[in-house]
């Protein structure tokens, strides 16, 4: 109880901007005596627990103005602040415009012909790698910060021209992620930040933003990746968009898989599926979030009953899934499989995991993307187990494990 007096005295003082001198001097007139038999020095004492005041607390209380209650209370710790996205803004802003520019005006014409080449790379990344895309992804977005800084426009159209980049650098920037790019990756992913606050986009914003988390999360910086995500659902506020929402909260729930926190997981599922049901056909969306469903939940939950060892759930979750997939999208195909190979080999089936195995690994061999070349080591890895098993012998021989 000690301490907690002595640290309410503390508070209390510096409340006030008092000295422990002061302080003293307050208590001794309050318990009306002469000579101020209490000093600085002894103040220090029950501010930092060497001493109760007993026989003083009555007086101390009456100099603060306080009960004898308040000065007795516990405090409580208080709690650490939000993260915000403004932590992960780059430290320069690579977007400022030059301060002379000799470019062409600008007009929605512009805008719209940008959007259109946002949308088709987005398109072209269901069904095409990292590696296959990584090139014409960098060269456009170059090719918009140039317009954006070098040309005139009007203050509505410079702020369509931002939102277009940091549509722009948020799939560019999962495209140089899959090629394994993971530093440009980040640099691309903080420029499409900085892009989407100053266009005042939240909802991209936190999209670009859990983006960003996902990498983390999956490239050893686990902390990081919880942090980022949890900003990026702060941040967006319980205003956003139904669709996401549920993606945010699908970011923070794998973070926290990775992480190794089942039960902040497991809530932040169940609450991304309660967003995307509150999303009504009059609801609206933006584009970007076309591909953000209930199969897509579905698939989350799976991968991360996968992450926390609970095959008896991941397995059916992703048979389910699986069994009507679009076998266009091939990279993304090979993923979903590897965590089913993985999950079968936690169920104790090595058989059907190494023929699930020799699938994902025949999907990846045109599939330029370091993702599916990461999750076939995983795999590989997670069958040395199963070394004796025919089927996962011939497997390992002819793909052995880097």
């Amino acid at each position: 109880m000690g301490s907690s007096i002595g640290a309410n005295i503390r508070r209390l003082r510096e409340e006030r901007g008092w000295s422990q001198a002061r302080l003293a001097h307050e208590v001794c007139k309050a318990a009306r005596v002469q000579g101020d038999p209490v000093g600085r020095q002894e103040v220090s004492r029950w501010e930092t627990g060497k001493r109760t005041p007993r026989e003083w607390l009555p007086s101390i209380a009456a100099a603060l103005g306080v009960s004898m209650d308040v000065l007795r209370t516990p405090l409580t710790a208080p709690e650490p602040p939000l993260p915000t996205l403004a932590d992960f803004l780059p430290a320069e802003d690579p977007l400022e415009p030059l301060s002379d520019r000799t470019g062409r005006r600008i007009g929605r014409g512009d805008v719209d012909d940008l959007r259109q080449r946002v949308h088709g790379l987005r398109l072209a990344d269901d069904v095409l790698a990292g590696g296959d895309l990584i090139r014409p992804a960098l060269r456009d977005l170059r090719r918009a910060v140039k317009v954006y800084r070098e040309n005139t426009y009007t203050s509505e159209v410079g702020k369509q021209l931002l939102r277009q980049i940091g549509e722009l650098a948020q799939i560019a920037g999962w495209i140089a992620s899959d090629a394994g790019q993971h530093d440009e990756a980040e640099r691309i992913y903080r420029l499409g930040l900085s892009a989407a606050r100053q266009a005042e986009d939240h909802t991209l914003a936190g999209h670009i933003a859990g983006s960003l988390a996902y990498q983390m999360s999956n490239n050893g910086r686990e902390g990081e990746g919880v942090t980022l995500a949890q900003a990026a659902l702060n941040d967006a506020g319980p205003d956003a968009p139904p669709k996401a929402r549920a993606l945010y909260l699908d970011r923070v729930a794998w973070a926290h898989t990775k992480a190794g926190e089942a039960q902040p997981a497991m809530r932040a599922l169940g609450e991304a599926g309660q967003a995307l049901s509150e999303d009504t056909p009059g609801a609206e969306s933006p584009a970007f979030l076309y591909w953000v469903s209930a199969g897509e939940l579905r698939i989350m939950e799976s991968r991360v009953y996968t992450e926390l060892h609970r095959p008896l759930r991941a397995v059916p979750l992703l048979r389910e899934v699986l069994g009507g997939y679009d076998a266009t999208h091939t990279r993304e195909l090979a993923l979903y499989l590897s965590w089913l190979a993985v999950a079968l080999a936690d169920a104790n089936e090595p058989e059907e995991a190494a023929a699930v195995a020799e699938r994902v690994i025949s999907l990846g061999a045109d599939t330029p993307s370091e993702r599916v070349a990461e999750r076939v080591r995983v795999i590989l890895g997670r069958l040395q187990e199963y070394a004796e098993v025919p089927e996962v012998a011939a497997l390992l021989a002819e793909h052995p494990a880097a």
